[in-house]
């Protein structure tokens, strides 16, 4: 085999230097006017892709990007393993354990959350012009797929916003995350799912098989997925270690009482290095105001304008935690579904581990977030061609899909909530903070191009219905938790958080 040529090298690292530079510092002129960072982490891709450079100067950008596939597919390996990661991260965030907590009333509104948009999705994927449609795709796995993309919320994105915003503690706070925790599970297996169909076909045997192996990967999960995890754990060094306070459980939550509801004061949660909670992260409420204001990344884990808490990684500590996300993935790949499906059970797994201190893996969570996750998105927003939407039946479609899909999360979130007796503005609280797609719908979208499912024109507007999703969220959601009074009890809860320093999902 011939080795990698002299110019596609250089091409190559040129690609990374100007898409990392651009998303860096786009994503932080995002965040600094409140909008999520991955908005100015696409807008590099587009600043040098066909939508802008590509148009201007396309002599340049047909040097800088060429169309060759064996030169794409670095730029696409590089990028895959950064959402491969960053999956994997949010797994770790994940608290199973507030699920079933709260598992009633999440999985109620997950449920009816899910299903209407979904469905609203995929009517209008079988009504769409063919022209939307990629060429050679079968129509009702193109449906399928607008379907699952309309279906997802994101949960960095959410709890981001969460933090940002102050609601960690909130009831309603918790309850996005609970259901929106539930939500990516069933979303990342629906789309194994869908994408096996997409490869294989959608006769029925070929169907099967997916959903046969999506419980094959949840059972084995159950069964040796969390033993190994405990070893992964302990062969890393990412166990927490003894210090000078007392590890007997009683006497923690005697010393920290809190609300039973919130599940703070256990071993995993009261201690330094905490399990995530929230659907994702520990839940990292208000800080003191005398203290510095946490803000957080995009896999993220809670920093303090003194910059990130001492980490205490280990190179050993993080290679496990890589090769059990990469090993995860590789497995599910094997098995025709996607690997991003394995790198969230993985992440779950770890992060579900009693002993683990996530703290340990600060050092692989800063390569993830400050490169490899915004050159994945700016290399996803190279794919946007936004001269698309001058046509009016591809404007028009636009429109509807992301009419749809607001008012499909809205209604099916609201529906959940109300069935739940929760009242009328924290329903519309709970559909606010669900509709925000963010990073997920993304990475659907982009799995969709990648297997040829959806055209050029349709993956653009499906990234910006993410894109605009998530930023309707704030203003949607400060208005509705004016109007939705606090409780004694979360505000216990806000003084219990307030003096605890943990991990929270961020902004993606």
């Amino acid at each position: 085999m011939a080795p990698l040529s002299h110019h596609s090298l250089l091409v190559f690292l040129l690609q990374l230097t100007v898409l990392l530079l651009l998303a860096v510092s786009l994503g932080r002129l995002a965040a600094r006017i409140g909008l999520p960072s991955v908005v100015g982490e696409l807008l590099a891709g587009v600043l040098v892709g066909p939508s802008l450079l590509g148009t201007a100067a396309p002599d340049l950008a047909g040097w800088l990007l060429p169309t060759e596939p064996d030169q794409m597919h670095l730029l696409d390996a590089v990028g895959q393993i950064g959402v491969i990661l960053l999956v994997g991260l949010t797994g770790l965030e994940m608290d199973m354990r507030m699920v079933r907590r709260r598992g009633a009333t999440a999985a109620r509104i997950s449920i009816a959350g899910l299903l209407l948009p979904v469905g609203l999705g995929v009517g209008a994927g079988l009504l769409v012009p063919d022209s939307l449609v990629a060429d050679g795709a079968d129509r009702s796995t193109f449906a399928l797929f607008l379907g699952v993309a309309m279906g997802v919320s994101a949960i960095p994105v959410a709890a981001k916003i969460l933090l940002d915003m102050r609601l960690l503690h909130r009831n309603v706070g918790q309850l996005i995350l609970a259901s929106a925790t539930v939500d990516d599970a069933v979303g990342w297996s629906l789309l194994s799912v869908v994408s096996a169909m997409a490869t294989t076909g959608v006769r029925g045997g070929d169907i099967a098989w997916p959903v046969l192996s999506v419980l094959a990967v949840i059972a084995f999960a159950l069964v040796l997925g969390r033993p190994l995890a405990r070893l992964a754990v302990a062969l890393g060094g990412l166990a927490r270690q003894p210090t000078g306070e007392t590890d007997d459980a009683g006497a923690r939550a005697a010393a920290n009482p809190v609300d039973p509801q919130d599940g703070a004061g256990s071993p995993r949660t009261s201690e330094a290095g905490p399990a995530p909670t929230d659907g994702g992260a520990s839940p990292a409420g208000p800080v003191p105001p005398a203290g510095p204001v946490p803000t957080a990344g995009a896999a993220g884990l809670v920093e303090t304008g003194g910059g990130a808490a001492p980490a205490g990684g280990s190179p050993d500590g993080v290679a496990v935690a890589v090769l059990f996300i990469f090993a995860a993935a590789a497995g599910t790949h094997a098995l025709k579904l996607e690997a991003i499906l394995g790198a969230f059970v993985a992440g779950i797994l770890l992060g579900s581990t009693p002993t683990i201190d996530l703290r340990r893996l600060e050092p692989l969570r800063l390569v993830v977030v400050g490169v490899l996750a915004p050159i994945f998105f700016a290399s996803a927003g190279l794919r946007i061609d936004l001269t698309a939407l001058a046509e009016a039946e591809v404007a028009i479609a636009g429109i509807v899909v992301l009419a749809l899909a607001i008012f499909g999360k809205f209604a099916g979130a609201y529906i959940g909530a109300r069935i739940s007796r929760l009242g009328h503005w924290e329903a519309l609280s709970l559909g606010a903070g669900l509709n925000a797609r963010g990073v997920i719908e993304i990475v659907v979208a982009g799995t969709g191009l990648r297997l040829g499912v959806l055209s050029t024109a349709m993956y653009t507007v499906i990234v910006l219905v993410a894109i605009v999703t998530s930023i309707m969220t704030p203003p949607i959601l400060r208005a509705t938790m004016r109007r939705v009074e606090q409780t004694a009890e979360e505000q216990l809860r806000e003084l219990d958080l307030a003096d605890r320093r943990s991990f929270a999902p961020g902004g993606v």
